[in-house]
């Protein structure tokens, strides 16, 4: 039958998506190895997590650097020889920091595993933080914050965070130019064995994979010894500021505003709820939000509310730039949403839109290989329940009207939002 391309195909709401379960595989030194063999292309990405975030640092802005410094130097390769060989094989790497965790992650063809895993391993228990290449990191570093702390968003973010969390608290921390500069390469040394080197760890294989491609993942990393770190997570004393923040800058022509507050992770009962509700008020370019600040005021190019949701805590956040003439007027049209979901329940044809946009948005997220393993890394990393996503949909399609108003109402007073405005 041809295909009569004259026509609209049949409209469909998505009521479920089929979630891929990921092979867990238990490596000879006890860490476990998860594998998403999905994906029609010979390629493939390697994932090798620590618990070496901000959390686990004795010295600040340790974790930082001892995670950026691994490809710049081992014991048997320099940081151009670690560059080339990746080159070589064209791999790409790619090591990130989070308050919570550590990564080193490749990508490449599924027939360079071998090489990849040959570097990693050597990255992850040789890697040496030569001096010269630890001040050149240090100095594009510095740069790159004097270049941040210049930008109101940057700033208004990271006050926004040290408010609701506090200065000292992972969350709450950010780049200080004092202790950059006062690091030294024994406290990356420090650190690196301490968290990574024979340190648990967790890896993700996802792509194109099977029982080869598991063992060459044990060969290189099943070998390692491990010993448990004695280090234990320190207490984090929370000491939220609600009273709202303006930070004049001299000669801005914009403000960037932050309002939001402290939330919780996605084991809440509350969580779908939450997220429903985010989306109706700035969670899409449809939302309350956009409608009334940028499209019938215009004071900006976009605005959005966002839920992040993290290991220890989380939080929620709405985030815009505007004139700075404008400021005081888009909080009042903020507050004035914010009350509005609070008093009127949501209109069962604007329910239905957000919902089918959320479905459609998540089946559309799941469409690679490395997109699905990002969803069963959190689901591991977070402890979350096997069906967390493969009930995702249905479990959005259930919330009502008047649990989005309820959300409203209990996390959203305007008196206990964190008001950040720098400009």
């Amino acid at each position: 039958m041809q295909l009569d391309r004259t026509q609209a195909p049949d409209f469909r709401t998505i009521e479920s998506v089929q979630f891929p379960t990921p092979q867990v595989v238990t490596l000879d030194n006890g860490q476990p190895l998860y594998v998403v063999n999905v994906g029609e292309q010979p390629v493939v990405r390697l994932e090798v997590l620590f618990e070496a975030g901000t959390w686990h640092e004795q010295t600040e802005g340790a974790s930082f650097f001892t995670i950026k410094m691994m490809t710049e130097g081992t014991k048997n390769f320099s940081s151009a020889q670690i560059s080339g060989h990746f080159d070589k094989i064209g791999a790409f790497v790619d090591l990130s920091h989070t308050p919570d965790r550590a990564n080193v992650m490749v990508y490449g063809l599924t027939k360079h595993l071998g090489s990849i895993l040959e570097m990693v391993s050597e990255m992850l228990q040789e890697a040496t933080f030569p001096e010269k290449e630890f001040n050149d990191l240090r100095n594009i570093t510095l740069q790159n914050l004097r270049i941040n702390l210049e930008k109101n968003a940057y700033v208004a973010t990271h006050q926004f965070k040290r408010r609701l969390f506090g200065a000292a608290h992972p969350y709450g921390r950010s780049q200080n130019e004092e202790i950059i500069k006062a690091l030294l390469t024994s406290d990356l040394q420090n650190f690196y064995h301490q968290r990574i080197k024979g340190r648990p760890f967790r890896v993700f294989l996802s792509g194109q994979v099977g029982e080869k491609e598991i063992e060459l993942v044990n060969q290189f990393l099943g070998q390692q010894k491990v010993v448990e770190s004695i280090l234990e997570l320190p207490s984090r004393d929370i000491i939220p500021q609600t009273e709202p923040l303006w930070l004049e800058k001299e000669g801005a022509v914009q403000s960037s505003i932050r309002v939001g507050r402290k939330l919780f992770k996605r084991q809440h009962p509350d969580f779908y709820r939450m997220i429903v509700a985010n989306e109706i008020l700035g969670g899409y370019f449809g939302s309350r939000l956009m409608k009334n600040i940028r499209e019938d005021k215009g004071f900006t190019y976009g605005i959005s509310a966002s839920m992040v949701p993290m290991r220890q805590e989380g939080y929620w956040v709405i985030g815009t730039d505007v004139k700075k003439e404008f400021a005081q007027a888009t909080l009042d049209e903020i507050q004035k949403e914010i009350t509005t979901l609070q008093n009127e329940l949501v209109p069962a044809d604007e329910l239905e839109v957000v919902k089918n946009y959320m479905a459609g948005e998540f089946a559309g997220s799941l469409n690679t290989p490395f997109e699905i393993a990002d969803r069963v890394r959190l689901m591991v990393l977070e402890g979350l329940d096997v069906d967390f996503y493969s009930n995702y949909i249905q479990r959005l399609r259930v919330v009502t009207a008047e649990e989005i108003q309820n959300m409203a109402r209990e996390y959203w007073q305007w008196n206990e939002l964190q008001r950040v405005i720098v400009g």
